[in-house]
């Protein structure tokens, strides 16, 4: 995993430290994204889910460059062992998951550091840089 790089604020107080220039931290969803979508109201789904085509060989790619890889979902903590064999048993590289993510989508992510977000639509694939209208703070 990528060493954090210090930051400093403009007085010199310490920050929470960053991430090395070009890494990542991949924040991936797993319902509707790496597999089918269940539900949390059908845990017995959660075992054989059907996984999409390619997203396996896609996320461990980056694993491999040094990003961080991390599954954020709306699954239940009580999921945990059930959701952590499945994605073991399909062979995803990854660092963490985090759990009890809100359910029902339209995120809007407020940080002190850069977010971006890639909406995914149906095919992993590698990254491609467009430029998009964004919503910020007023200044």
């Amino acid at each position: 995993m990528a060493k954090l790089v210090d930051v400093n604020d403009e007085r010199g107080e310490k920050m929470s430290p960053t991430l090395p220039e070009g890494m990542k931290n991949l924040m991936i969803d797993i319902d509707g994204t790496v597999c089918e979508d269940v539900p949390n109201e059908e845990p017995w789904r959660m075992e054989s889910a059907e996984l999409y085509e390619g997203v396996v060989e896609i996320i461990n790619g980056w694993y491999g460059e040094g990003h961080i890889i991390t599954f954020f979902t709306s699954r239940l903590s009580e999921h945990s062992e059930v959701t952590e064999a499945w994605l073991d048993k399909h062979g995803f590289q990854y660092h963490g998951v985090l759990y009890n993510k809100p359910r029902g989508g339209n995120y809007h992510w407020i940080d002190n550091h850069t977010v971006r977000a890639t909406r995914f639509e149906g095919k992993f694939t590698n990254f491609v840089k467009k430029t998009v209208e964004v919503e910020v703070f007023e200044e």
